[in-house]
């Protein structure tokens, strides 16, 4: 794609078989560019990599080679129901994709289940996984004043059994702080996706993983202390899904961690704070970061 072309839904979308069984949609942009990322999405109802990212991808994709994963289960991907513990699940699709693109080593930003996959990918494949950026991320978040489950947490669930309209602008609100971002037409296009049936399946299903025979393979805080890559922490200080203070056993673990915390911001980093969160994740990506 070159700089000319306007990044567009339909421009960056691409399919790969990963798999026999699985088949990836992501989007693609800033092609040409060294530097690879990959964006890894949210697991709310709806959630797909161009929900969460359609605003950021063309300012990253000016510095980075952009890659923007449907995870499985989620947006135009595949949708199983019969697999391991999400993250490991999400993690080793991740790795078929690049090894389907011919692409290496990768930075990664992920949001809360994204985040989680992120840092599983991290984990079992160190030699591939460049530095990391870390919004809320699922599996690091230990709550040592906030109840667990969270607010969020709880009314992910309820959605998951009661997929109503209104149960799903309940989860939407929680998710930020400036509720001007919860437009009908976010919940609409949410809804419309989140209540399909397959969608549904996925999701109680990625829910399971959480605590079937390998669930401990999610308690991702237990392995922190491995990560030998640079890692960007960034919190809401408002966030209502993974509370502030979940960040400081990650913080403690992770060797070479870094936080950065937003007031007056929730769970949406990347949309509430847009243009500081595409500023301090180039520069913890590129030269700053070091």
């Amino acid at each position: 794609m070159t700089a000319t072309q306007e990044i567009t839904y339909e421009s960056t979308s691409r399919f790969a078989q990963v798999r026999d069984d699985l088949r990836l949609h992501y989007h693609e942009a800033g092609i040409g560019n060294d530097t690879t990322i990959v964006l890894l999405h949210g697991g709310g109802p709806g959630a797909s990599g161009w929900s969460n990212f359609s605003r950021n991808i063309p300012v990253l994709a000016e510095k980075f080679h952009v890659i923007c994963v449907d995870q499985p289960g989620y947006g135009k991907s595949d949708k199983p129901t019969e697999h391991p513990q999400y993250f490991v699940h999400s993690s080793t699709a991740l790795k078929d994709l690049l090894d389907h693109l011919g692409i290496e080593r990768v930075h990664l930003l992920g949001n809360s289940l994204g985040g989680g996959a992120a840092v599983r990918f991290a984990l079992d494949f160190p030699d591939r996984a460049g530095r990391l950026v870390l919004m809320g991320p699922g599996g690091l978040s230990v709550n040592l004043f906030a109840p667990d489950p969270t607010e969020g947490v709880r009314n992910l669930g309820k959605f998951s059994y009661q997929p109503t309209r209104q149960n799903l602008e309940t989860f939407l609100r929680i998710m930020v702080f400036d509720q001007s971002l919860v437009t009908d037409e976010l919940i609409d296009e949410r809804f419309e996706a989140a209540s399909a049936p397959e969608s549904l399946a996925a999701a109680k299903a990625m829910g399971k993983s959480f605590s079937g025979a390998d669930f401990e393979l999610g308690m991702l805080w237990r392995d922190a202390y491995k990560l030998r890559q640079r890692v960007l922490l960034i919190w809401g200080r408002e966030d209502r899904v993974n509370p502030l203070d979940g960040a400081l056993v990650a913080l403690k673990m992770i060797p070479r961690a870094q936080l950065h915390v937003f007031g007056g911001c929730g769970h949406w980093a990347q949309l509430e704070k847009f243009e500081e969160f595409n500023r301090i994740t180039a520069d913890f990506l590129t030269d700053g970061g070091k």
